[in-house]
This record gives C-alpha cells, structure tokens and sequence, in this order.
C-alpha cells in the first residue's frame, strides 16, 4: 500500500491554507507544515509560546535557541513578526483569533472528536499543553496524521478510546492515505492518493466513509472573513 512521505503530507495541508490565514501548527508533524507554504503566499503562523510571523525551520547552523515554538525546535522570525507573554498566546488561542489549527492526532471519531495528548499508557507523561485552547478555539482544526498505528489499527474510529482533547472539533483530517472532511453527515473522502481505491480505503477500518472524491476540488477554502477585531 503506497503512503506519501511525512513531508509530501505536510505539502498537502500547506496547500489548504489560503492567504491571509493565522495559523497555529501543533506539536509533532504539524511543524512540518511551515516548511512547504508557498513564499509568495502571506500566513501568519502563530505558536503558543509567544510568536506571530513564524517562518520555516532555519538551515543547519543558523538555528537560534532563544527563537524556538512550542515544541522548543529551532524556528526562524519573517519581517514584522511579533512577540508576546505566553498568558497573551493563550488569550488569542481561546479567544477565537485563529483561522486555523493543524494539530496531530492519535485518534479521530467519526462525528470529529479528537484524541491527540494521552495514549493512557502507564508509561506515557500526560502533557495536554494547549491543544485543548486549540482544538476549541480556532475556527478551523485539522488533524494531520498517518492513517494507522504502529500495529495497524486505524486512527479514525467510532468512538476514541483515549482522553479527549476536544468533542466534535475536528474540521477536516489529512493522513498518509487519503483526506477525509468531517460532516453533520459522517466521514466524507475527497482525495484519496496513488492507486487505492475508495472501497478499499473503507474497508481498512470498521467507520461508515463516505465517497466525496468526485465532487473534490483542490484549494476549494475559501479566504477567511477579514475581521479588524482580530
């Protein structure tokens, strides 16, 4: 079964997010997203420690420790950017200021419930961060992720057995497989990548999928409402 590579998905979200977006990218494969956003393309990309107007990851050697995001890798400033109290991030976060949230996922429910802090490993360090602010506060979450876990069990399920992170919030999914929007009807396919057909896709998993991938169009968001009270 062929996958896209980590950074052929991080290509695909970047793809997604239109001009004028802010966007906050969660720890883990979200950061990835930076990299592949096109240059003449204005985002601005927020991280939760305090940074708006992140740009991509530094080359080797130039990195800056006293300039890192949320998951304290090296990232490099774009002209303009600005920086603020984390109690101010948060304040943004939660208060309705982000288009966007890219944020991994260890599970996703077919009605868009998110699981993405704690597996309930006893060995795991429950670390819920500011995905929670995150996952109920931006106006848009995607989930990036790889379809299955290590042992081949599907991360899109009926119902997560893991703690929440937030209840219906998930707006759209991307994994190494395919893109699937999240509906008041269901799970809805748009794109499914290589040679794998819809009914095959469907039948990796016991969730109910819907077949979208006719009426798909690529880049089809839409330019968020310029709101000055942002």
């Amino acid at each position: 079964m062929k996958r896209i590579s980590r950074d052929a998905l991080a290509a695909r979200v970047a793809q997604d997010i239109p001009a004028g977006a802010y966007v906050n990218l969660g720890i883990g494969l979200p950061t990835l997203v930076a990299n592949h956003l096109p240059s003449e393309r204005e985002v601005i990309l927020h991280t939760e420690n305090g940074l708006l107007g992140m740009g991509p990851a530094p080359l080797p050697g130039a990195e800056d420790f006293d300039l890192i995001n949320a998951g304290k890798q090296p990232v490099t400033a774009l002209a303009g950017a600005a920086y603020f109290h984390h109690g101010d991030s948060f304040a943004m976060m939660r208060g309705g200021h982000l288009d966007i949230c890219v944020l991994g996922g260890f599970q996703v429910s077919a009605r868009g419930d998110l699981a993405n802090w704690h597996t309930g490993a006893p060995d795991a360090i429950p670390a819920v961060g500011g995905a929670m602010d995150l996952a109920s506060g931006a106006r848009r979450v995607f989930v990036m992720m790889e379809h299955f876990t290590k042992d081949g069990q599907s991360k899109i399920v009926r119902e997560c057995t893991y703690p929440l992170t937030g209840v219906a919030c998930v707006s759209r999914i991307y994994t190494d497989l395919a893109v699937i929007e999240v509906t008041p009807s269901g799970l809805a396919v748009t794109e499914i990548y290589g040679e794998l057909g819809f009914e095959e896709l469907a039948a990796l998993g016991d969730v109910p999928l819907m077949d979208h991938t006719k009426d798909h169009t690529k880049g089809h968001i839409k330019d968020p409402i310029k709101d000055p009270t942002r």
